[in-house]
């Protein structure tokens, strides 16, 4: 069973002098200004290609990573299943709204097919979870890469609702309030401003009484159920809070790609999602979008650099398996764990050289 530490921790009570200094604002820590400062001027100083296939997709993928954080940081619930379940709601979307395969997408508006995609991928990652809490550990593991491959091979050879090999092309993006979210800028933006929901509301709902419950439940299932906690009940509503992040980003992903096909759901994009999880930390929701920003560059930019010292460049997948494993073997939770240990250390050097220094004078 993955067990991961609480990353939660309960917020100091705020008191009269805290609210009269700020409130709520005065404890967001410095580097989120920053931070979010960054990613709002960001268009200003890269060009429309990073704006839309770097940071769009990192983004994307970041939030399909942060669903499977979720599961697995909060609920100790590994899921191989979190990219299938972004993948129906994208073909949902293509079916329900508007495609070129007119012979099939009903070309409902997109306030109804939006609602759809997510409710039925929401509905799927339901089930989903219905059938892997009943196991542990790498059962678990085991049934959800069997469910994503069976969507896969099932999307594959049916032509009737999935258009078979080659799914659907020409899906769009809305154009709302005069506004073509397929551009670079308006897209990024509307990407950015879901996944900081995405972001912000996983935090919350750590917090919360369903978030602490689902971390006794991980810590210690029998306990929880013996103090009355329904166990099962609790997982499957992880899973559907999961799916509903994992949903929305399988809409933005095929909104980038125009496109949605067998592929996008195959086995390795499901690994990916897991690499991309434990690559950037599974102890806060803050990791899975350092990972899939990560990858997005090394699956970007490995066939080149593997070109310019003359390898092949299809064996792009060396380059990340290679910083996939450096990095795991480095810590056990990915960046997040390398920036707390050297963290750790200075502070560890700072506070000897402090004492040294005291203890001469």
């Amino acid at each position: 069973m993955v067990v991961v530490e609480n990353y939660n921790k309960t917020p100091p009570p705020n008191d009269g002098n805290r609210g009269a200094k700020g409130g709520w604002l005065s404890r967001i820590p410095t580097a989120y200004w920053v931070v979010g400062f960054i990613m709002l001027c960001m268009p200003l100083v890269v060009t429309p290609f990073i704006l839309f296939q770097i940071f769009g997709w990192a983004l994307i993928l970041g939030m399909i990573a942060l669903s499977l954080m979720f599961l697995g940081g909060l609920g100790g619930m590994v899921s191989l299943a979190q990219m299938t379940i972004a993948v129906c709601a994208g073909y949902m979307v293509a079916i329900f709204g508007d495609s070129a395969i007119t012979s099939i997408s009903l070309g409902l508006p997109w306030w109804l097919a939006v609602p759809i995609a997510i409710i039925v991928g929401t509905i799927f990652g339901t089930l989903t979870g219905a059938i892997a809490v009943r196991t542990e550990g790498i059962y678990t593991i085991m049934i959800t890469l069997a469910i994503a491959a069976a969507f896969f091979y099932f999307t594959r050879q049916n032509y009737v609702i999935f258009n078979g090999f080659s799914g659907f092309n020409g899906v769009m993006p809305p154009v709302i309030f005069g506004i073509d979210w397929h551009n670079p800028t308006p897209f990024y933006y509307l990407v950015l401003f879901i996944a900081t929901l995405a972001y912000l509301l996983v935090l919350y709902v750590s917090r919360s009484p369903f978030g602490l419950a689902l971390q006794g439940v991980r810590d210690n299932s029998r306990r929880m159920a013996a103090l009355g906690f329904n166990v099962t009940a609790h997982r499957i509503a992880a899973y559907t809070f999961a799916s509903v992040i994992a949903s929305v980003a399988g809409i933005l992903l095929v909104w980038q790609n125009s496109q949605i096909s067998p592929g996008t759901a195959g086995i390795g994009a499901a690994i990916d999602i897991l690499i991309i999880a434990v690559v950037g930390g599974m102890r806060h929701p803050i990791g899975p979008f350092i990972g899939a920003l990560i990858y997005v560059i090394l699956r970007t930019f490995a066939l080149d650099i593997l070109v310019s010292f003359g390898m092949a460049g299809e064996r792009f997948q060396l380059l990340i398996g290679i910083g996939f494993l450096i990095i795991v073997l480095w810590s056990s939770d990915g960046v997040l764990g390398i920036w707390r240990s050297w963290r750790e250390r200075s502070s560890n050097i700072n506070k000897l050289t402090g004492e040294k220094m005291d203890g001469q004078s």
